[in-house]
C-alpha cells in the first residue's frame, strides 16, 4: 500500500511506496539479467549445466558483494546520495553485459575459443548484479530511524526484495523472451535503471553534476559498445540463438548453427549430399537396416531437417513426423531452406512421443541436443520404453551421441537402451577414438543387427558389447546426470 510522506517522518527517510519500489525493482532487475544471461553467453559456451551453474554462481556472488559492499557505502555516506549513483551506474554495467560478452566470448560456434562460461558470466554479470544488490542495503539503512521496529522494517523490506526477485524470474522467463530480443530487452533494463536514478537524484542532488555525468557516460559507452559489437544470432529464439553460415567451398551448402554448435548442414541443390560424419551414419542405418521402399520415421530434434530432405529424395513417399521443440527454428529453415514434405510438431519432444501410437514406426531417429548434452529426459529408461512401444517389431533406433575421451555417458546411454531395445550396436565415432569430444553412434533394436552392413568409416565398433557396458550407469527418471558424465565428474 502506497503512502505518502508525512510531517513526522524523520528527515532523510523514504515514502514506504518509494523504498518498496527501489528494493522490489532492483531485486527483480538482477534476476531479469540472471535468466537473460542465459541466452546472451548461449553462442559462446551453449546452454548445458555448466553454464546455468556458473550464472547462478556468480549472481548469487555479486548479490552477496553488493549487500556487504552496499551496507558498508551507506553507513560511511548519505544512502540517498549512493542510491541514484547505483541506479545508473548498475544500469550502465547491465548494459555493458552485452559488449564485455561477445568481446571475450570468441568466435561463436568454433567450440571453446573464448574465456570459459564462469568467466563469461563473471565478467559479463558479476558487476551489474554486485552494484544493483547493493541498492537495497542502502534503502534499509535510511528507513531504520526506530530500533523498536527495526525487524519489522527489515523483514518488510527484505520480504518485498525476495517478492521482486520472484517477479523478475518470471516475468523474464516467461513474458520478456518471447516478445522482444534479449540485447533488446538488456539495453531498455539499463536505461530504465539510469532513468531512475536520474529522476530520484532530481529530486534532492546530493551527488554532484560530475559524479552523475560520469555515471551517465558508462552507460553511454556501454551502448556504443553494445550497438557496434555485433550479435553471432541472426535470430534469437526461446531455445536458441540461430544462424546460418554459408560453406566457403560450395555455394549451395550452408551451415545451421545453434548457439556455438554446428548443427546441420544443407546443401540446397543436392538433399543427397551429407557432410556430417553421424548424419551418413544414421541415413546408412536405414538404408542397411530398414525396410525397403517408403517408410515410416519419427525424428526427435529436428535441426534443419538434412535427415528428413535425404529420406524424401531418395525414399518418397515417406511418412515423416518430426519433433522439434523450437518453432523460431523452423520458421528460420523454412525461410533459408524451404521444408520437406513432413509433419512437423512443434513442443517437448517426449510429450510428442508419448502422443504416437503404438507400433507406428520403422524408424526412430534420435538427435536432440541442448548444446552437446542430449536432453536428460530423453536419454531415461522411461523414455526409451515409450521409444520402444512406437516402433514396430523390428524396427531400428538410431541416435546421434555426444560424449567425452572417457565414453562414460555413450556407455550409459547405450546400457539405458538396452533396457528397452535388447539388441544394441555402439559405433564409436573418430573424435572419440583419439580421445576428444565428439559423435558416436547407438543402433538399437528388438531384433539382431548385422553390423557387417554398416561402414564404420573411421569410427569403430564395440565389438564386446557386455564388456563395454560392465559397470555403465543406467539412466532414469530419478536419477540422469548427463552433463556430469559427459564432462567427467560422475
Amino acid at each position: 500500500m502506497m503512502s505518502e510522506p508525512s510531517a513526522d517522518r524523520p528527515t532523510g527517510a523514504l515514502p514506504d511506496w518509494l523504498a518498496i519500489a527501489l528494493v522490489t525493482g532492483t531485486s527483480g532487475a538482477v534476476l531479469v539479467l540472471e535468466i537473460l544471461a542465459g541466452r546472451v553467453l548461449a553462442p559462446y559456451v551453449g546452454v548445458n549445466l555448466e553454464t546455468y551453474t556458473a550464472i547462478i554462481g556468480t549472481i548469487l556472488a555479486g548479490i552477496a558483494v553488493g549487500a556487504w559492499a552496499g551496507g558498508v557505502a551507506a553507513d560511511r555516506y548519505d544512502p540517498m546520495a549512493l542510491i541514484p549513483l547505483f541506479l545508473v551506474v548498475g544500469g550502465g554495467l547491465a548494459v555493458a553485459s552485452i559488449p564485455i560478452v561477445r568481446a571475450l566470448g570468441g568466435d561463436a560456434g568454433a567450440g571453446g575459443s573464448g574465456a570459459p562460461s564462469v568467466l563469461l558470466a563473471l565478467w559479463g554479470f558479476g558487476p551489474s548484479a554486485a552494484v544493483l544488490s547493493a541498492v537495497p542495503p542502502a534503502v534499509v539503512k535510511l528507513q531504520l530511524r526506530d530500533l523498536d521496529r527495526t525487524g519489522t522494517t527489515v523483514g518488510r523490506l527484505s520480504a518485498w526484495g525476495t517478492a521482486g526477485a520472484i517477479a523478475g524470474t518470471f516475468l523474464a522467463g516467461f513474458v520478456l523472451v518471447a516478445y522482444a530480443a534479449v540485447t533488446t530487452l538488456i539495453v531498455t533494463l539499463g536505461i530504465v535503471l539510469a532513468i531512475c536514478g536520474v529522476a530520484l537524484w532530481l529530486t534532492r542532488r546530493l551527488v554532484t553534476n560530475q559524479a552523475m555525468l560520469s555515471a551517465g557516460g558508462l552507460l553511454a559507452l556501454a551502448l556504443v559498445g553494445a550497438a557496434t559489437t555485433s550479435t553471432p544470432c541472426d535470430v534469437q529464439s526461446a531455445y536458441y540463438c540461430i544462424a546460418v553460415v554459408d560453406d566457403a567451398d560450395n555455394p549451395t551448402g550452408h551451415v545451421l548453427v545453434l548457439d556455438d554448435l554446428r548443427h546441420s548442414y544443407v546443401d540446397t541443390a543436392d538433399p543427397t549430399h551429407l557432410e556430417f560424419w553421424y548424419v551418413r551414419r544414421i541415413a546408412e542405418a536405414i538404408d542397411a537396416l530398414g525396410p525397403s521402399g517408403p517408410v515410416d520415421v519419427v525424428a526427435i530434434g529436428g535441426g534443419a531437417l538434412t535427415v528428413p530432405r535425404w529420406l524424401e529424395a531418395t525414399r518418397p513417399g515417406s511418412d515423416q513426423t518430426v519433433l522439434e521443440i523450437d518453432p523460431d527454428l523452423i520458421d528460420v529453415v523454412d525461410a533459408e531452406f524451404g521444408l520437406p514434405d513432413v509433419t512437423i510438431v512443434t513442443g517437448d519432444g517426449r510429450l510428442g512421443l508419448r502422443r504416437l501410437p503404438d507400433d507406428s514406426a520403422d524408424v526412430v531417429v534420435g538427435d536432440a541436443f541442448g548444446s552437446r548434452s542430449v536432453p536428460w529426459h530423453l536419454a531415461t529408461e522411461e523414455f526409451f520404453d515409450d521409444v520402444a512401444r512406437v516402433l514396430r517389431p523390428g524396427g531400428i533406433y538410431v541416435a546421434n551421441i555426444i560424449d567425452g575421451g572417457d565414453e562414460s555417458f555413450l556407455r550409459a546411454e547405450a546400457a539405458t537402451i538396452a533396457t528397452a531395445l535388447p539388441q544394441v550396436a555402439v559405433l564409436r565415432g573418430p573424435t572419440v577414438l583419439d580421445g576428444f569430444a565428439g559423435n558416436s553412434i547407438v543402433v538399437a533394436s528388438d531384433h539382431p543387427i548385422d553390423v557387417s552392413a554398416l561402414d564404420p568409416e573411421g569410427g569403430e565398433f564395440v565389438d564386446d558389447l557386455d564388456r563395454y557396458l560392465d559397470d555403465a550407469l543406467v539412466l532414469t527418471d530419478d536419477f540422469a546426470p548427463v552433463d556430469q558424465l559427459i564432462i567427467g565428474t560422475r
